[in-house]
């Protein structure tokens, strides 16, 4: 059994002259990522590897998650501006020693991905977390196997 975690980047701000992929996050996103990483934790919500978008704003969303975590950070390219597809090619290339990762990206790309393997309908919140059970005892197993959300956390709402 492995699980998946979707985690769209905190609350950015919009600084002039700064090109997309270097927005940092705002103080609002800060707290957000401080928060939903805190309430991830104390709920025993295990993540074993994180894997961001290497744009400023979702690494450091990620790296915000990683005080509560301590765990190796790996960045994906395809993760920034992603389709459907970049998802899968990045399940695709997971260690199967990982059974549960933690994906940080964007949306709509996010949003997509998540309502393409759930009967659920998400429009991601910044911040907002989806987690999911994979029934495959590999990554390689990923697009045949069952999927199950196990939950669904907006920060206005923890």
């Amino acid at each position: 059994m492995k699980k998946l975690i979707l985690v769209r980047h905190a609350k950015s701000d919009w600084p002039e002259e700064t090109d997309d992929f270097d927005r940092p996050l705002a103080d609002k996103g800060l707290e957000e990522a401080m928060n939903m990483s805190r309430f991830m934790k104390s709920n025993n919500i295990s993540i074993d590897y994180l894997v961001s978008s290497p744009a400023v704003r979702a690494l450091n969303t990620c790296k915000i998650f990683n005080q509560a975590y301590q765990l190796n950070i790996g960045t994906d390219e395809k993760l920034y501006n992603p389709s459907e597809n970049n998802f899968h090619s990045v399940i695709y290339d997971l260690d199967d020693s990982h059974d549960s990762v933690a994906f940080f990206s964007h949306n709509n790309g996010i949003s997509n991905f998540a309502n393409s393997i759930s009967n659920d309908i998400f429009h991601f919140p910044t911040c907002g977390v989806a987690g999911f059970e994979i029934e495959c005892n590999s990554w390689a197993e990923f697009e045949g196997a069952q999927k199950k959300l196990l939950f669904f956390y907006e920060p206005g709402k923890i």
